[in-house]
């Protein structure tokens, strides 16, 4: 399993092979970096390359990807 699917698969909470805002949200509260609803929204908005709502481990690994050059 690739570095991107072992951390998409802490953050994916339901198991369901996608990432929802509401998981996200849960994630940085457990990191101590509490977001509002509307911007952990937004960020799913930002990596959500497909428009479904939810970032794809494709999706996630293409953005973690891209921010470590």
């Amino acid at each position: 399993m690739s570095e991107y699917a072992v951390t998409f698969d802490l953050v994916d909470a339901d198991k369901d092979g996608l990432i929802s805002a509401g998981e996200l949200l849960r994630l940085m509260e457990v990191l101590g970096q509490p977001v509002s609803a509307e911007t952990a929204e937004t960020a799913v908005q930002k990596l959500d390359l497909d428009g479904d709502g939810r970032i794809s481990l494709e999706e996630f690994s293409r953005y973690l990807a891209s921010t470590t050059g």
